[in-house]
């Protein structure tokens, strides 16, 4: 059954035959579908979603900057700031994922690297942490090099990035912008948003295009529409803005966002509790499949083990398990930390 699901989803959207795509819950990092989706390409533009995180992490966002002489080796795609300019490093970050600034991403990543390459050194850095294991950087802006090398990765590790983007406030805020003006000490800029998404497809949220010759055209978006968030991601795909609103369109229709675990009852008859509930996108051929596993480890004075939710072998939650005490018992220390856990999460 699941191969017919994927040849028909084939047949309503036609892909170039080297084409990479993939379909991602943003919350549980599920592939819902993928063709080629672990095959390394060059990935353009869209490096700039890790060139805005890794600025976003390190950076004081509202540091004004001159724009120095290195401004001068841009090339492509840009927004045109100029030597000794002042703008700060969150308008050009709007520059940077709006219009795609290659000068942008130059300024940007020798402010927080000290170098193109030391910057480079932190984007791979931030790549292992969030798993994309199958991803180098060797600069900020996703051009390749005079040798033809460029930045490489998957799909599957796109959407990954993107994913973990999402979660920042800060980048989810600049990726969703479609307008946005500033003014600097030169000149008053008017940017619109290069991902046509944002107006053509209404759960939109944010988003990266690309495009060299050598890549081709490369897209990761994001969508949420009734809970469910959705990361996109194609790569080697001319017709890529209407494959990403169609995938939207089947998957949001074929996957429900279904409440597994309750905090507010689970195991509340055995007096213990976990701090979060946790809801997941599922088929409906997939909801009797799920399966919830409890284990008690007792290798905590607090904690007696933890619980487990699968799905086809593959876990998709895990979440500490704590017993119940009565108000007497508890003293007033662990009265607060129960009070900043149930606020917070473990």
């Amino acid at each position: 059954m699941k191969k017919i699901g994927i040849l028909l989803i084939l047949l309503l959207f036609p892909l170039n035959a080297s084409a990479s795509v993939i379909v991602m819950d943003s919350d549980t990092s599920r592939v819902l579908y993928g063709v080629n989706h672990n095959e390394k390409k060059l990935i353009a533009s869209t490096s700039k979603i890790m060139t805005a995180m890794v600025v976003i992490n390190n950076a004081d966002l509202d540091e004004v900057i001159t724009v120095g002489e290195n401004v001068l080796r841009s090339f492509g795609s840009g927004i045109y700031i100029e030597v000794g300019e002042e703008i700060s490093i969150k308008d050009l970050l709007y520059g940077l994922m709006l219009r795609s600034g290659n000068d942008a991403a130059i300024v940007l990543a020798e402010h927080v690297g000290g170098s193109e390459e030391g910057f480079a050194v932190m984007m791979n850095e931030t790549a292992l942490a969030i798993g994309m294991n199958d991803t180098t950087f060797i600069n900020a802006s996703g051009l390749e090099n005079d040798e033809g090398e460029g930045n490489i990765s998957t799909a599957h590790d796109m959407a990954l990035l993107m994913s973990y983007a999402m979660q920042n406030e800060t980048f989810k805020e600049i990726t969703g912008t479609y307008h946005y003006m500033v003014s600097t000490n030169y000149k008053t800029y008017d940017w619109y948003n290069k991902n046509k998404l944002l107006t053509s497809y209404e759960y939109t949220t944010g988003g990266k295009t690309g495009y060299t010759q050598k890549a081709d055209r490369t897209l990761v978006t994001s969508a949420s529409k009734d809970g469910k968030n959705l990361v996109v991601v194609t790569l080697d795909e001319e017709d890529d803005f209407n494959i990403h609103e169609s995938l939207y369109e089947r998957l949001f229709e074929k996957y429900k966002l279904v409440e597994i675990i309750d905090a507010k009852t689970f195991l509340k008859d055995e007096e213990q509790y976990v701090n979060d509930s946790f809801s997941m996108l599922l088929s409906d051929d997939e909801i009797d499949k799920i399966s919830i596993e409890i284990t008690y480890t007792n290798d905590a004075i607090d904690r007696l083990g933890f619980v487990s939710v699968l799905l086809d072998g593959n876990e998709y939650y895990r979440e500490n398990i704590y017993v119940i005490e009565s108000e007497e018992e508890l003293s007033f220390f662990e009265k607060v930390k129960r009070f900043f856990l149930g606020l917070f999460g473990a």
